[in-house]
């Protein structure tokens, strides 16, 4: 029977080889299930650039701040014109783009996570401290294979400065596992913030693409642009998937390096994360 197991997670990870060659370029992939442990990792030494991926750790270093009682969900932070870059992604800068609001703690999570609002992000670093506080928010919890040290407008002045907020592969498969067991949020805090990433917007051909429209999926996309030598250094998705037979299985898929289309990154991550939803709901 244990054979029978090895060949077909040896089977799976030969498919996950296999679709990732269609990136023509470096993909990391961390599957893992989060009852029984077992994962497959590939291209899992790689330090790749999170992007917009790293406002889920951010998260859950706010709601560490709100079961501390050091912050609030209804606490009300006011924004500024300032606060709003108007050339980035911002669905918050869009509905107040003369800034001057309040917009509750809550609020910001929501732009940030759901709509990974690139200025409620940066507002978010500030309130808990900066990126090295999120940073070590994260190594506290365990998690040693990320990097958190740039905001998002620090990211924005320089190509190079992206890799410097990088995960491995395992690292994300780690953040995914603490924070679906509530091993160190409240569980309130848990369900609050993965209702957010239920709610995601982003990303809509990535890790759901190829799913059940009515898939469950928990995630958070991160994208990069493209250099003068029309190389994208990251198109991301990673969350965690609640199959119909009840598992939950944590799915990374990260493509960088890459010179080919939208359709066909975006293609990449969803036939992985396919096969990972097939492998797990036939066991």
């Amino acid at each position: 029977m244990q054979n029978l197991v090895f060949a077909q997670i040896a089977n799976l990870k030969h498919d996950i080889e296999t679709i990732s060659e269609e990136a023509k370029g470096i993909v990391g992939v961390g599957i893992m299930d989060l009852k029984t442990g077992e994962k497959i990792l590939l291209n899992e030494d790689h330090q790749f650039p999170m992007q917009s991926v790293f406002k889920f750790p951010l998260g859950m270093a706010v709601m560490g701040q709100v079961d501390k009682g050091k912050l609030s969900l209804s606490q009300k932070v006011h924004v500024t014109k300032e606060d709003l870059n108007p050339k980035t992604w911002s669905p918050l800068q869009k509905k107040y783009p003369e800034g001057g609001v309040d917009v509750t703690i809550e609020d910001l999570l929501k732009y940030t996570v759901s709509q990974s609002d690139n200025n409620g992000c940066d507002i978010l670093f500030r309130l808990v401290g900066g990126p090295k506080q999120v940073d070590k928010y994260v190594k506290g919890l365990g998690v040693k294979e990320m990097n958190i040290v740039a905001t998002e407008e620090e990211m924005s002045k320089s190509w190079d400065v992206q890799y410097t907020n990088w995960c491995r592969p395992s690292g994300m498969l780690k953040l995914l596992d603490v924070f679906y067991k509530s091993q160190k949020l409240s569980k309130t805090s848990t369900e609050f913030l993965m209702k957010l990433l239920i709610e995601t917007t982003t990303g809509p051909n990535r890790m759901k693409g190829l799913l059940p429209k009515d898939a469950v999926v928990a995630h958070k996309t991160g994208t990069s642009g493209t250099n003068a030598a029309g190389i994208l250094a990251a198109a991301n998705d990673a969350g965690i998937m609640i199959l119909p037979n009840g598992k939950q299985i944590a799915v990374v898929v990260y493509v960088s390096e890459t010179r080919v289309d939208e359709k066909t990154r975006d293609g990449v991550i969803a036939k992985i994360t396919r096969a990972a939803w097939d492998y797990y709901s036939a066991k």
